[in-house]
């Protein structure tokens, strides 16, 4: 075993991979709760994808946390963002003008909307392809990470579990507004209201860094803290889904426990990361090893790839089987290993990298 192997943290591999499932997973439980026009459709399928997706809404922000974890110390600004983004930013784009080609060829468009989807990828997208927000997104802390980094490396515990705190209270805003539709100073004049700098994604890099300088080495209660975590996170965004099946007509009110900005599922992700962060892999030279490995070095052009991948494979099982309860997971499996051979097959042409990451 080398050096390298035996200091590697195998258990951020295997939660990159979970994730990356997980991610595949929640699209596919989407065929059988949303309708037109973002309206619900209330059957027992849907019922399936309000036990099943819940676990899975983590993908993202354990994706956050596990890049986050990496980004830091940001000496070199210009090395930094060149190295970021063009393992990023590149395959992204190509990705989008693929899409948006794709939409055209499938006649879904016509070509003056396809080259203005192209021009708008700057903006938003090349096409509707809802799971490219993500990209956005990381770009964004990414942009962020030279302006935190000297804070990240530096600050006290105290600092860090103080921004932290204040995170948190932001998580249960989304259930305030149930309430209370205004608070600290919101506004539709002000959009940046007294907590609004502590909120969003950048939490979960914050928390990730709190963890790898305070708590990363392991202890017996990471994996009891991690269960309760994962329990009580699951049990309240289930039933918030579920309650909520019968009663609210748009998705966009009935995911409200599914936000990544939530206290729930903020749970489950500390959770995770806990129970995998020290994991350990007996035979790192193993077959089995280097294919996990090489999953997770391909995770990012997983993600990019798999809605095509995915739309097929649906095509394909969803007459065949009855229930969502045996389509959600088998198609969500089948889908993720087809996605993975095709990204393989593809990183083995010349500039891959600018292809699949």
């Amino acid at each position: 075993m080398t050096n390298a192997a035996a200091m590697r943290n195998y258990g951020f591999d295997i939660l990159r991979v979970i994730a990356c499932y997980m991610v595949i997973q929640a699209h596919a439980g989407e065929f059988y709760y949303i309708g037109n026009g973002g309206k619900i459709t209330n059957t027992l399928d849907a019922y399936w994808v309000g036990w099943y997706n819940p676990i899975c809404i983590i993908s993202v922000p354990l994706f956050v946390m596990i890049s986050g974890l990496f980004l830091f110390p940001v000496t070199d600004i210009p090395a930094f963002f060149k190295k970021r983004f063009s393992r990023i930013l590149v395959p992204f784009v190509l990705w989008c003008i693929f899409y948006a080609l794709y939409y055209y060829a499938k006649g879904y468009v016509d070509l003056n909307t396809t080259l203005t989807n192209i021009a708008n990828i700057p903006l938003n997208y090349g096409a509707r392809i809802g799971h490219l927000w993500f990209v956005y997104m990381l770009l964004g802390i990414y942009l962020f990470a030279p302006i935190i980094s000297p804070w990240i490396q530096t600050a006290s515990r105290k600092s860090m579990e103080f921004y932290l705190v204040l995170w948190a209270v932001t998580l249960t805003i989304p259930y305030i507004h149930l309430v209370i539709p205004d608070i600290w100073g919101e506004t539709f004049w002000n959009r940046t209201p007294m907590l609004y700098y502590f909120s969003g994604f950048l939490g979960y890099v914050v928390l990730a860094n709190y963890i790898k300088r305070y708590h990363m080495e392991p202890r017996p209660w990471n994996y009891t803290a991690g269960v309760i975590l994962i329990i009580a996170g699951y049990a309240i965004t289930t039933y918030g889904f579920i309650h909520r099946l019968d009663t609210e007509k748009f998705i966009n009110k009935l995911a409200l426990t599914w936000g990544f900005e939530t206290i729930n599922v903020a749970m489950m992700t500390t959770g995770a990361f806990l129970m995998f962060k020290n994991l350990k892999i007996k035979n790192p030279d193993s077959p089995f090893t280097r294919l996990l490995l090489d999953i997770a070095a391909k995770s990012y052009g997983i993600y990019l790839a798999h809605i095509l991948i995915l739309n097929a494979v649906h095509s394909l099982l969803d007459h065949r089987f009855a229930s969502a309860a045996v389509k959600i997971p088998l198609m969500g499996l089948c889908a993720f290993i087809l996605t993975f051979i095709v990204v393989k097959l593809l990183s083995l042409l010349p500039k891959s990298k600018w292809i699949v990451g």
